[in-house]
């Protein structure tokens, strides 16, 4: 008979999760809001002729983009070598836990929200764990590579787009005129049902897109992840003095390589022209960040201080999976027609910045309380005991 999960627990990893698990909400209410190449284009949606508008996307951009999905990656690759252990019987259990979050996925992407990141994470954990034996170092060399390579197809295909002319949009470039805009529009304020087959097509091609262009960078980020957590960075391993120095390092070199990429978008107006350059500095940068900010957090999870914000941000780590999908839920209803609100397209970016600041306040308070009375979050128990074939105790009480 299986063995029931591992209690321990390392409270440093779950604040971690917990500010990434907030931090993407952030980027991703663009997408559930707005067209999807509003992110990208912001003068498309999202009321851009206003400064205060410009200043939301800049600060997403810069602070935001890319950096928390990243840290998101790191922590599910950790966690394959924290909940694996060793032995075939391990190595079995974690390819029906892949294959349920497979599931899990799927169900997300086509019927709630093509934007979903369970799926690339199911496939690329069954693919990364082969290489949990390998050293860390080897992890570090091969991830790197994996990453490289994504970075290569995102600056060859920003550079594709810059080739259309001096009168032509990237967006316009890339299919997306005023008209098209306004349909996808029209049928996400129609309801739930009627923008099912939008949403069907683009989870698709979203897909196509995860796996083809950026499963080598969630792959490479994932084997990051395992290699960190192994040579102790992201179990407070590290002394003080490694970690203020990777601080003092990482965050002012990402924010200068993400904030010029965002300053120049709006200098030049998204320049087609450009965008190969712009592109390569948020990538990069983006990573540069987020190992920064990895680098700030355990450095506080380490010197105990704030730690009540911690306390909290630990609670919300440990439901990552539940809120994750909360937060689809959630801004499903906002955005989407019948039965919800139907705001897509309605919804200004500083309108988003109120609604993301809601929803993290809502989820750092009802973590800890559900977690006073329950061991696990509620889908956190469904995908645990469906990994191990049997339904394990849920109330503290049993």
């Amino acid at each position: 008979m299986p063995t029931a999960p591992r209690a321990t627990r390392f409270e440093c990893l779950d604040t971690l999760r917990g500010v990434a698990v907030l931090g993407i909400l952030m980027v991703n209410v663009q997408f559930f809001s707005m067209s999807y190449v509003a992110a990208d284009f912001p003068y498309i949606q999202g009321g851009f002729d206003q400064p205060a508008n410009q200043a939301v996307w800049w600060i997403t951009q810069t602070f935001f983009a890319s950096k928390f999905i990243t840290l998101f990656s790191a922590m599910f690759g950790a966690g394959i070598i924290l909940m694996l252990g060793t032995g075939d019987a391990a190595h079995r259990r974690h390819w029906r836990r892949m294959s349920w979050l497979l599931m899990f996925g799927m169900i997300h992407a086509y019927i709630f929200w093509y934007g979903d990141i369970l799926v690339p994470y199911a496939l690329a954990g069954m693919v990364v764990v082969t290489a949990r034996r390998m050293t860390p170092m080897g992890q570090v060399g091969l991830g790197l590579g994996l990453i490289a390579f994504t970075g290569l197809l995102m600056v060859s295909g920003a550079a594709i787009v810059g080739l259309v002319g001096e009168d032509t949009t990237g967006a316009e470039a890339m299919g997306h005129t005023p008209e098209s805009i306004a349909n996808v529009t029209a049928l996400y304020q129609a309801g739930f049902f009627d923008r099912l087959p939008y949403n069907m097509g683009t989870a698709l091609i979203a897909q196509l897109m995860q796996l083809v262009v950026f499963g080598g960078r969630i792959a490479g980020v994932m084997l990051l992840g395992m290699a960190l957590f192994r040579l102790g960075f992201l179990t407070l391993g590290w002394s003080r003095e490694r970690y203020l120095r990777a601080v003092a390092i990482a965050i002012p070199t990402g924010l200068l390589l993400c904030g010029w990429s965002a300053t120049q978008g709006l200098v030049s107006n998204f320049d087609p022209a450009s965008a190969w350059l712009t592109t390569l500095a948020q990538y990069v940068g983006s990573l540069v960040l987020a190992f920064g900010y990895a680098a700030l957090v355990m450095l506080i999870c380490q010197s105990g201080w704030l730690r009540g914000v911690t306390n909290l941000l630990a609670q919300c780590g440990r439901m990552a999976f539940t809120n994750y999908l909360t937060q689809t839920q959630l801004m499903t209803f906002i955005f989407v027609g019948m039965p919800g609100l139907g705001l897509f397209g309605e919804v200004d970016r500083v309108g988003q910045l109120i609604i993301v600041l809601a929803v993290w306040g809502i989820q750092l308070v009802w973590s800890p309380l559900w977690l006073a009375r329950y061991r696990y979050g509620p889908l956190e128990w469904a995908w645990r005991s469906l990994t191990y074939g049997r339904q394990l105790p849920l109330s503290r009480s049993s």
